[in-house]
């Protein structure tokens, strides 16, 4: 029987998650399986995406849509409830239940990744689906955190407060990027930090996997701290995704 994944986002042509279950498929021998790319304009075309889909069984959900796809939802699992962000779709005798893997596999890779001596405090920037999964799991870690938006009344600092205090940055030892910028093919793009302030006691973390070095880890890299991109999280977060719609 043919079943239909993908994944829905404004702009998903840069994603690897198709090449990565298309390979998965082939290689575990799930013939009649495919992975799609849907983009979507907006999130009310999700309706009509499902209703035409033959075979659709799961989804992962990416920028914007992992907070709005909720309420397009019968159920969302009480993790997901927690963080108020979905970013995986389980179909399952008619309903849509919604998960969220990006929590898990960002406290799994940061985790094997952070010297374990060391006690970080966090500065993460932005304010999406994905920070809410990133503070989540720093919640879990018991790294404290501080939350970076150009919108100051949904974080702690604007970027100006960033960029006008030092010691933001200079006490942040771990600086997380959620945001879509420098993403392909806006590759040219970074958070409007004061890079100047980064120094080789830091650890920069981009959720971006696409490129693998966005302007913001090569700026980053080049005041010599420590960098780490999303492909790792990606292929855990995937598997994850795998183990809710085999299950």
């Amino acid at each position: 029987m043919e079943k239909v994944f993908g994944l829905i986002g404004a702009s998903v042509s840069h994603s690897f998650s198709k090449s990565y279950f298309d390979e998965k498929f082939f290689r575990e021998g799930f013939r009649d399986y495919h992975y799609e790319l849907f983009p979507l304009e907006n999130i009310k075309q999700l309706e009509k995406l499902i209703t035409e889909t033959k075979g659709l069984s799961g989804l992962n959900v990416t920028i914007p849509y992992k907070e709005q796809v909720m309420g397009f939802l019968n159920e969302v699992d009480p993790i997901a409830q927690k963080i108020g962000a979905v970013n995986v779709i389980k179909f399952k005798d008619g309903k849509r239940i919604g998960f969220n893997t990006d929590s898990e596999a960002f406290r799994e890779t940061l985790e094997n990744w952070l010297p374990k001596d060391n006690d970080f405090q966090a500065l993460i920037l932005g304010t999406g689906g994905s920070s809410k999964a990133v503070q989540e799991a720093l919640k879990k870690l018991k790294i404290k955190f501080k939350i970076a938006s150009r919108d100051k009344q949904k974080g702690d600092y604007s970027y100006e407060e960033v960029n006008k205090d030092n010691n933001i940055i200079g006490k942040s030892m771990l600086i997380i990027n959620t945001t879509p910028l420098g993403m392909s093919p806006n590759t040219d793009s970074m958070p409007p930090i004061d890079y100047e302030l980064i120094s080789k006691e830091h650890y920069v973390y981009d959720l971006i996997y696409n490129p693998a070095r966005t302007m913001f880890l090569q700026k980053s890299e080049m005041r010599g701290a420590a960098i780490k991109n999303g492909l790792e999280m990606l292929h855990v977060q995937a598997e994850k995704s795998w183990q809710i719609w085999n299950n």
